[in-house]
């Protein structure tokens, strides 16, 4: 399977999204957030930045959940990060959720995922 097919919902996407290049990020139909121990992005994919209306400039090394999606800044989405990081377990979850940052609430799914020795977490996100 190439990169290009990978699906949303693919098992094992955590391991598979850390040695993707950014081209090949880039190509993937939904959006890929990815950020480092201290909530700063470090990967924000093409098809994320223009549903967002996000340059990706504008959002690398920024704060996840304080700068970029303050939106996620809750129990639902950052506390689940920080419970999986204190129990040393890994989190893969899906949820319905709205975005409401910089545009009309919009309905989505986020996948989050994080494991206790990888370098980067993410947040991927589906619009329905």
């Amino acid at each position: 399977m190439s990169m290009q097919q990978l699906e949303f919902d693919q098992p094992g996407m955590a391991a598979l999204l850390a040695p993707l290049d950014d081209g090949t990020l880039d190509s993937l139909g939904f959006g890929v957030i990815g950020f480092d121990a201290d909530g700063k992005v470090q990967r924000y994919n093409r098809f994320e930045s223009q549903a967002a209306g996000l340059g990706v400039d504008r959002v690398l090394q920024q704060d996840l959940f304080l700068v970029v999606a303050p939106c996620m800044n809750n129990f639902l989405v950052a506390q689940r990060f920080i419970e999986a990081r204190d129990a040393g377990v890994a989190l893969d979850e899906t949820i319905p959720y709205v975005l409401t940052l910089r545009m009309r609430p919009t309905k989505v799914r986020l996948r989050l995922l994080s494991a206790p020795d990888a370098a980067l977490a993410y947040v991927l996100v589906q619009r329905l």
